[in-house]
């Protein structure tokens, strides 16, 4: 079997799956930690080498404080897990913004845990402007344009997985996703099953990867 490199995994349906439920909109992010480690360590056995998840975006603090408050807590409590895991974790956001979790500081350098392992990236207040800025930078060596997005330590994205429904990347690794496969599952976050990665992988022998060429 063919195995992606590099996974990217876009977890949405939280707010969908709370109302469903009979809960508030916020009260569906702590119900995502459980399949995020699960994910993970599919991911591990399966052989991937590295896996981004999308935690929260800059535009997402557009929401009421109550959420915000959730999903900044759901993604310390989901780094915090990974963090117990053997794997080489680093978060990536926007470390100078309100929102940006204190929690999280010691994990925005690279650092290997428990022996190291798979690379694990988590974006938190994560922007794809924020991230692309340093292009812009008078001068700047456009042969080196990887070295200057704020995301340079996370390689070329090949599998995509959103779940939820939604048919967009949602600002998720611009660069890195340029030429990445995306395979959507309809199931909510919550709801995750086993299933939805291994269906995911089956559908990537699939595809003809040809980066273009």
């Amino acid at each position: 079997m063919r195995i992606p490199k590099h996974i990217g995994i876009i977890p949405d349906g939280n707010r969908r799956w709370a109302q469903g439920a009979g809960m508030h909109k916020k009260d569906g992010y702590a119900h995502g930690l459980t399949p995020g480690l699960e994910v993970l360590k599919l991911a591990r056995d399966a052989g991937v080498e590295e896996i981004t998840f999308y935690g929260f975006t800059t535009d997402n603090c557009g929401r009421p404080a109550e959420q915000v408050a959730a999903f900044s807590r759901a993604c310390v409590d989901a780094v915090e897990l990974i963090a117990s895991e053997p794997v080489s974790l680093l978060v990536v956001g926007n470390t100078q913004a309100k929102a940006f979790p204190q929690a999280l500081m010691p994990y925005t350098t690279r650092t290997d845990l428990n022996g190291g392992g798979t690379r694990v990236n988590f974006l938190v207040n994560y922007g794809w402007e924020w991230d692309l800025a340093g292009l812009e930078a008078p001068g700047k060596d456009r042969r080196k344009i990887h070295g200057a997005l704020c995301s340079h330590d996370v390689s070329r994205v090949d599998l995509v997985i959103r779940w939820g429904g939604m048919r967009r990347l949602s600002g998720f690794l611009p660069v890195q996703a340029v030429y990445a496969d995306f395979f959507v599952v309809d199931r909510l976050w919550p709801d995750f099953q086993q299933e939805d990665f291994s269906q995911a992988l089956q559908w990537y022998q699939k595809q003809d990867v040809t980066l273009g060429g």
